[in-house]
């Protein structure tokens, strides 16, 4: 069984994907709200695919902790996917997740034309990997 991490974006989704054993983290694709018709049916399909037991959201907090617009806009996405996808979801704080990402990517030496393409999965990568560790770090 494997766990998704989610980057949500009014243009963009980022989809990253756990190891079975639930480890590490992979990306594994980035949706295109522009160009895919249905992307909660697309994240369905990957559910499916993948034999997902857990969906991880990055929540988009304000940096002094409170809820803003960005972050009212990823609970209705969840609502919405809460209504298709019947797997437990969590919420995982994603303050500075494509900071790091984007940081990640100029360290990599990727061109600034070619991170706009991998950025969100790239973030909901950093998303579920801290979820995974915190997993792992508060077991018994």
């Amino acid at each position: 069984m494997r766990v998704m991490g989610i980057d949500y974006g009014d243009v963009r989704i980022g989809i990253a994907m756990s190891d079975a054993l639930q480890v590490t983290a992979q990306s594994l694709e980035v949706i295109d709200c522009r160009r895919v018709k249905d992307p909660i049916a697309r994240i369905a399909e990957l559910v499916a695919l993948h034999d997902v037991e857990r969906m991880v959201l990055g929540f988009p907090r304000n940096m002094n902790g409170t809820i803003g617009a960005r972050a009212e806009k990823t609970q209705a996405f969840r609502d919405r996917l809460q209504e298709v996808i019947a797997v437990p979801m969590e919420w995982m704080d994603e303050r500075l997740s494509t900071v790091s990402a984007q940081r990640l990517l100029i360290e990599g030496n990727v061109r600034r034309e070619n991170r706009r393409g991998v950025i969100d999965k790239v973030a909901a990568t950093l998303i579920l990997q801290t979820y995974l560790d915190r997993v792992r770090r508060d077991a018994p």
